[in-house]
């Protein structure tokens, strides 16, 4: 075999950086005694190599389970919360399975705290990390900073490109988007429609925004499109951004592109406009079934919890034990859910 194709070991690392197997494996796992230059020095000839751990000849080594955890935001967002649910589910189907699954909820919104969060995973307990990722460069170098160390690394619901991920789990977000446009153009009568977005820091926000701006403006030319409004995936806040929209004239239409549903339902409410202006939302959570059951929402574009932490156990797997295939999962198919067809 060539030497550029066989895989890279702790050897050819410790050559490249002129220092010992014992300071290389220090340096793998996180441990103290190495001078922050000789760290750097192993950093450097990882990135120069591309070194990846045999993590499947390391767990046969170790004879113990393959451990995966979940960073989820901590918030009062339903479908954050229908994640760490369903990972709860999984967690029980697949104990005789040498799976371990854990959840670990990371402030909202923060990057330092998912940073450090990442940081904090010890290799020798967590083969795989999977990462609601924030879009920023201190969380992009702790994705890079983990995958150096031995921990795999798959994004969920919110992508990283550029990163060192394994694989990216969820919807193709600018084709949600997209879809939203495509409905919301057909519903309203020429005229004004307000975006909500939870943040546009979270990649799929925008890339849900950016699919949404596309077809508006390919297809639907006469309306006008008011915001985004940040509501940050909380019910009060959004609550605000939606006033705020309908403070303006001649709104005729919402796309709340992220969480914070029960807001902008309350908003509908106080401005007696439920049910007269169209609304597409994310998400069949509790607040966005019954704001579908009273007619306050027109449709919900849905990723289904379930199936999306069943994919992301499987992309962990794959990455955690080293097998080649694709950077990105197939994307988590779209659902759509009107009053009518509500499961």
């Amino acid at each position: 075999m060539d030497d550029l194709k066989r895989r890279v070991t702790v050897h050819d690392v410790a050559r490249q950086a002129g220092v010992s197997l014992a300071t290389v494996d220090r340096v793998l796992n996180g441990r103290p005694g190495v001078r922050a230059e000789t760290a750097e020095k192993v950093a450097d000839a990882i990135r120069v190599l591309d070194f990846r751990r045999d993590l499947s000849a390391s767990l046969l080594a170790r004879a113990r389970d393959l451990s995966v955890t979940f960073l989820i935001p901590d918030s009062r967002n339903e479908f954050m919360q229908s994640l760490v649910s369903a990972i709860a589910r999984r967690a029980r189907a697949v104990k005789g399975e040498r799976l371990k699954l854990e959840t670990h909820l990371v402030h909202a919104f923060d990057a330092k705290a998912l940073s450090d969060a990442l940081a904090g995973l010890d290799p020798r307990a967590c083969d795989c990390a999977v990462v609601v990722a924030t879009e920023d460069d201190l969380v992009r170098r702790a994705i890079d900073q983990a995958s150096r160390r031995g921990i795999a690394v798959v994004t969920l619901v919110s992508d990283l490109p550029g990163s060192a991920r394994q694989h990216f789990v969820g919807i193709d977000n600018v084709a949600a988007g997209r879809t939203a446009a495509s409905l919301l153009g057909r519903f309203c009568p020429e005229g004004r429609i307000g975006v909500v977005a939870g943040s546009l820091g979270l990649r799929d926000h925008r890339e849900r925004y950016e699919g949404f701006l596309a077809v508006m403006a390919a297809e639907f030319g006469g309306h006008e499109i008011i915001g985004p409004i940040e509501g940050f995936d909380d019910d009060t806040l959004t609550e605000a951004a939606a006033a705020a929209l309908f403070a303006e004239p001649g709104i005729a239409g919402i796309y709340n592109l992220g969480a914070g549903t029960a807001g902008l339902l309350a908003a509908l409410e106080r401005r007696h406009v439920a049910g007269k202006v169209r609304v597409v939302a994310h998400e069949l959570t509790g607040a966005t079934r019954a704001g579908l059951q009273n007619g306050s929402i027109d449709v919900v574009i849905d990723q289904n919890p379930d199936g999306e932490i069943a994919a992301a156990i499987a992309m962990a797997r794959a990455a955690a034990m080293g097998h080649d295939g694709e950077r990105t999962a197939p994307p988590i198919e779209i659902g759509l859910f009107l009053r009518d067809n509500l499961r």
